[in-house]
């Protein structure tokens, strides 16, 4: 509200009403000068540009005669700022300020009152601003032109963009595909306009700016609404989650009650209310040892202490409980309590099928084992060496396809581990896996075994016939160990059955198909079997589809630590000993030995010494002599022949040979299986070696 005070000049040229034109003085000719009558009440003014130039005028005539009465007059009680306006608008330099009692107070001068004005509406202005960069929303302005003249600092924030580049540019280049310039033609305000701009979602009300009937510009007050959104999408999906729970807690058997803090029920759901025979409406709000008997719902929301598998009395009944406190940053602000079986004999019923079902899940589980025959995972196959990395990456690599698998190595690398982990890994790990030693079988038995018999095929065959081993593992693996010593009229057949994936029983007229996954094994290589014309090589090509080559013990000696460890506790688990370890000397014995027995020679070792050592660690007094002995010393005693030590290769092979069976024979004192694993062959291959080189 602006003050007469800071407006009105006191001082003022004034004139009688009785005192003439000629009376005036130049500033009062150029600017108007006030004429009062002889009380000092003001009559109006002498104006430049109405009296002085006004036909007949002189310079005697009396101002009276001249005064312009119809002039703007201001009433001190009446001053406003509404008054200033009028003034700035009118054509009058100055307006007199007169009292109650029409006594002149002073005068307003025009362009005094034009820059009152000016300041206040740059203060005014200056507030409009700060009101507007105040604001969470953005507002932007347009004028008829089409360009930015408000953007204020939500809208900096919001969009992105500084106000120095935006302010006087076209809105269509600020902000690409703006309908906000539409209002200027359509006078139509927007309210509620969803845009999407620069991954946010804005909402947007936006409306047109007139004066006097006219279109002078737009507005646009917009809102960030992205949080909001998700906010909203949050709040669906919690409404959504506590609506499940709910339909979840009113349908469960099981009776569920919740009570706050102090002890008082919150919720109870249906079960519960039926087994009380009592409302939510009537519970809920209510102590809860008002409505439920022998209850510690109370006790534990101010413990805090849990209490799970307790029995209370109900209605007469034993009933299995617990009751949980709920905990909300480290304070107890409620609890759960829930009826787990409604009657203790519920329980006991329940614990006796759960152990008559783990009973049979356990028969089951054996019988399946049984039946599918494989023990053994990659989980079983232990080394971190470059080459058992590799095998195994091959083995699982020809796992997941269905085509026929060989496996090289020497005896006791662990082929039929390998065999094992493969059938396991494969999709047909539910189906049988059956194992065929084919170095154990007598040549007159293959076909039998293999491909099975009907009734009568042959004298002593067995009533009803029997399946051989392709038939049993049907939609399965099987497994053809010492593959190198099918013979050869069986391996005619083998292909056969490869190739065509069907088959005969011995005596039988029924082709039986067949849906069986094979692995063959040897430690032999059957390339050279097939030079020597003891292998087809048709039947060596059907096999060789995925090969795989197992290393010997002495290529990887950095496993052997590792898988002796894991012998030792195998060993351990069987023998009910205690050994926890290998001495640092007994782990450089067993590296620099060559191992001809592989693995199998190493559990020897370790069985053996177990017996001698049953807890702490495995020493070097634990080991045989022949682990301690130089490596070529049955070589060596060769060597000091002279001129008896054959000179052919082939004959001194068979020497060694022949000296290194009577040695393992000596050593177990004659026992042929313990002779054979000592050195790392079938026994099936020590009988036939005794039986060549003529050993009793």
């Amino acid at each position: 509200m602006v003050s007469m005070e800071d407006i009105v000049v006191p001082g003022c040229a004034v004139f009688r009403e009785d005192q003439s034109l000629c009376d005036l003085t130049a500033e009062a000719i150029s600017a108007g000068a006030v004429v009062v009558d002889k009380e000092g009440r003001v009559l109006g003014l002498v104006r430049p540009d109405k009296s002085l130039c006004r036909p007949g005028a002189v310079p005697e005539m009396a101002l009276s005669q001249l005064v312009d009465r119809d002039c703007l007059i201001i009433d001190k009680e009446r001053f406003n700022d509404k008054l200033l306006e009028q003034i700035a608008a009118s054509e009058q330099e100055i307006v007199p300020v007169a009292g109650s009692d029409g006594r002149l107070i002073g005068v307003v001068d025009k362009v005094g009152a034009l820059r009152y004005l000016a300041e206040q509406y740059r203060a005014t202005v200056e507030k409009l601003a700060a009101v507007l960069d105040s604001t969470h929303d953005g507002i932007v302005a347009i004028n008829a032109d089409g360009c930015i003249t408000t953007f204020n600092r939500a809208a900096e924030r919001i969009l992105e963009l500084p106000a120095g580049q935006a302010l006087g540019r076209p809105i269509g280049e600020v902000i690409p595909g703006s309908t906000l310039r539409s209002l200027l033609d359509d006078c139509t305000p927007q309210l509620g306009v969803t845009v999407e701009l620069n991954g946010k979602t804005l909402i947007s009300n936006r409306t047109p700016v007139t004066s006097n009937g006219r279109v002078i510009g737009a507005v646009s007050v917009f809102e960030d609404i992205t949080g909001l959104k998700k906010l909203a999408q949050t709040l669906e999906d919690t409404r959504t989650t506590v609506e499940v729970l709910e339909t979840i807690l009113n349908n469960t058997y099981d009776g569920l009650l919740l009570v706050d803090r102090h002890g008082y029920i919150t919720r109870i759901n249906k079960a519960y209310q039926e087994f009380l025979g009592i409302s939510e409406e009537e519970a809920v709000g209510r102590h809860v040892t008002e409505v439920i008997e022998n209850t510690r719902m109370h006790i534990v929301v101010e413990t805090g202490k849990a209490e799970i598998g307790h029995t209370q009395k109900i209605q007469g009944k034993e009933m299995v409980v617990m009751r949980i406190p709920i905990f909300k940053d480290g304070e107890v602000i409620g609890a759960v309590g829930k009826v787990m079986f409604r009657d203790i004999r519920e329980l006991k019923a329940l614990a006796e099928n759960l152990n008559l079902i783990e009973n049979e899940l356990k028969y089951y589980k054996s019988e399946l084992q049984r039946i599918k025959g494989a023990k053994y995972s990659f989980q079983n196959i232990f080394g971190n060496s470059a080459k058992i990395i590799k095998a195994k990456q091959l083995s699982k690599q020809a796992a997941v396809s269905n085509s026929t698998v060989l496996i090289y190595g020497e005896s006791g690398t662990g082929k039929e581990i390998f065999a094992h982990a493969i059938h396991n890994y494969s999709y047909r790990r539910f189906g049988p896996f059956v194992r065929v030693n084919c170095g154990a079988i007598p040549t007159t038995l293959f076909e039998a075994e293999l491909f099975g018999y009907d009734e009568g095929a042959f004298t002593g065959a067995q009533k009803g016939g029997k399946p051989g081993k392709f038939e049993m593992a049907n939609r399965g693996t099987i497994f053809l160990d010492e593959v190198s010593e099918i013979p050869l009229d069986m391996q005619v057949k083998l292909l056969r059955v490869l190739q065509e994936r069907e088959m005969e029983r011995v005596g039988g007229t029924q082709l039986i198909p067949l849906d069986v996954r094979v692995i063959a094994a040897s430690n032999r290589p059957l390339e050279d079997l097939v030079k020597e014309k003891k292998f087809r090589e048709d039947l060596f090509y059907r096999l060789n589809i995925f090969r795989i080559e197992l290393p010997p013990l002495r290529d990887v000696p950095e496993d052997i630590p590792l898988i002796a460890r894991q012998l030792l506790a195998e060993l351990n688990e069987e023998m009910g000993a205690k050994v926890d370890g290998l001495d640092d000397e007994v782990v450089s014995i067993f590296q620099s030995h060559s191992w001809p027995g592989n693995v199998r020679e190493l559990r020897n070792v370790l069985e053996r010494a177990i017996n001698l050592n049953r807890r702490g660690k495995l020493e070097k007094r634990h080991l045989p002599l022949y682990l301690l002995k130089k490596k070529f010393q049955l070589l060596e005693d060769f060597l000091l022949m002279g001129d008896e030590m054959p000179l052919n290769l082939e004959e001194l092979l068979a020497e060694t040979e022949k000296a290194a069976i009577k040695k393992a024979l000596s050593l177990t004192r004659n026992n042929k299986k313990q002779a054979a694993s000592l050195l790392g062959i079938h026994r099936s291959a020590i009988y036939q070696k005794m039986q060549k080189y003529g050993i009793e």
